[in-house]
Formats: structure tokens, sequence, C-alpha cells
């Protein structure tokens, strides 16, 4: 445990700083806002926006707003006249995702939406580049098949939580909907030829899938 720590450490010392703004709000999500650990962090908000400026989308999906680090590491690869849009299902985290993406002077190319991803995704009008998947774990496959047709070819999913906490190996208690739904996303994205994906062990795990 001891050397996690320590290669932890060792990877943040190593890896660019936390710029400012995202450090201002890594703090006051751990001070102000219940399960703070949903926060991408630091090395994860790195990975994204690495992607992100690889990827340069004009048009990014982001299901699982939370306090908005994800939607600022990733805002930071869009082209000059791109669009975030951002769902997020609880209505009280709205006033600190806005006030970090105003400081970050970024509000203008993020579109806040708040509600059910299930009923939102539908009625958005766009082809994306990149969509990133961190909501309700029960309900991943049925973003994937929402989102799918809007992702335009050569497009990438970048799906969150998908080791969730090592369950995916243990056994699965059948009342536990939240790793079953990761399961069955796990298999479906496995089984759909119209992919190529790879998981990334970085943290709880991320699915990387590139549609064909």
């Amino acid at each position: 445990m001891e050397n996690n720590f320590e290669l932890e450490k060792y990877i943040e010392d190593f890896s660019t700083p936390e710029d400012p703004t995202l450090y201002e709000l890594n703090r006051e999500t751990n001070i102000s806002i219940l399960r703070p650990r949903m926060l991408s962090g630091h090395i994860q908000g790195l990975l994204l926006e690495m992607l992100s400026t690889m990827i340069r989308p004009k048009r990014i999906l982001e299901i699982g707003t939370f306090t908005g680090y994800s939607a600022l590491c990733l805002a930071k690869g869009l082209e000059e006249d791109g669009l975030l849009h951002t769902i997020e299902v609880n209505d009280e985290l709205e006033w600190i995702a806005t006030k970090y993406f105003e400081k970050a002077d970024i509000q203008t190319q993020i579109k806040q939406h708040i509600g059910d991803a299930c009923e939102i995704i539908p009625t958005l009008d766009e082809t994306f580049d990149f969509v990133f998947l961190d909501g309700n774990k029960r309900e991943y496959c049925r973003y994937y098949d929402l989102v799918f047709d809007k992702l335009r070819p050569g497009g990438y999913i970048l799906a969150d939580n998908i080791l969730w906490d090592g369950k995916v190996v243990q056994e699965v208690d059948q009342r536990d909907g939240q790793t079953i739904g990761i399961l069955e996303f796990n298999q479906r994205v496995k089984d759909d030829e119209r992919v190529r994906q790879v998981i990334l062990p970085l943290r709880d795990g991320l699915s990387l899938i590139r549609k064909l």
C-alpha cells in the first residue's frame, strides 16, 4: 500500500502540474461537495486534456458533469469554434460548475444541461467527435446506444469507472445494479464489431473506444 502511494506521488511529481483553476476547483469540491472522489482529479484530468488535444474535437458530449473538472480538461482541446455539451442530473451541482467555467473563461464553449441524460441526448442535434461517459453506471449500455449514431466515424468514446473498484473480477451481488451495469457495458463493447477498444488501468479504469 505504501509503495502504491509512493508511485502515485512519483507520477504526480513527474507530470505537468495541475493548473491553478483546476487546483482551486479540486480543493473546493473536496471541502464543499459530498463524494468528492467522483472528481476526475489531476492525473486523469491530464489524460482527458491530452486526448482532447490530440483529437481536436469540434463537438464533445460529456455525461456526468459533477463539479466541472473533467469538462474543463476536455474543453482545452476544443477547436476555436468548438462546443462541449455536458449533462448533470443533480441540479445542486450546477452552481459550482458554472462558477469555474466562468473563472476559466470557457463558459461560451460549454453548454450545461440539467436532467436525465437518457432524455436529453435524443434532443441534441449534433455529431460528436468525442464522448465521455461518467454518469449512472446502471445506464451505461443505454448511453452507448443513444450516442452511437451521433458519434462520427473515427470518433471516440471514453467510459470512466470501467473496473469499478475491482468488482468486475469479483463475485457479483445480483442486487448491485451498478456493478452489473458496468459488466454488461464492458461485454457490449467487447462484442461490438463496429468499434475497437482498450481498457486503461488508470484510477478506476477507463475504456477508450474508437468507432470504425
